[in-house]
């Protein structure tokens, strides 16, 4: 049995030990993988489908939208793919999780942005 590019490609997003996080253009979860219901505590029933506000601290917004909306709009990315650290939200609100991300746009043949890949990876105890 040879699986198939497609089905390679869920197994690498499924099974990375990073959390998988695509967002469509509005800033809605279309992707969330097991590695990103660990790290930040929502299942992928609870992630599909909302804003990547459950994720953003509140005084980070702000900042995040205009900078999302920007790069969706011209098509590349202020970070150029380099990692962030940054403040996230938890499920647990009580729980402090620092994360390091690295986004990509997802573009179609075309060249058009579908959307936005986050790849996170908790940083916490080496931020403590």
């Amino acid at each position: 049995y040879k699986m198939s590019h497609k089905e390679l490609a869920e197994f690498i997003i499924e099974q990375t030990s990073d959390a998988l996080i695509y967002a469509d253009n509005h800033g809605n979860i279309q992707r969330w993988n097991d590695a990103a219901s660990q790290l930040f505590g929502f299942s992928k029933d609870e992630a599909l489908g909302q804003s990547l506000d459950i994720i953003i601290p509140e005084r980070a917004r702000k900042a995040h939208w205009h900078g999302f909306n920007i790069a969706i709009q011209n098509g590349n990315l202020r970070l150029s793919g380099k990692p962030t650290l940054t403040k996230a939200l938890h499920k647990d609100i009580d729980k402090r999780l620092y994360v390091e991300m690295s986004f990509s746009l997802i573009k179609d043949n075309d060249g058009h942005v579908q959307g936005s890949v986050a790849i996170a990876r908790d940083v916490t105890n080496s931020k403590k």
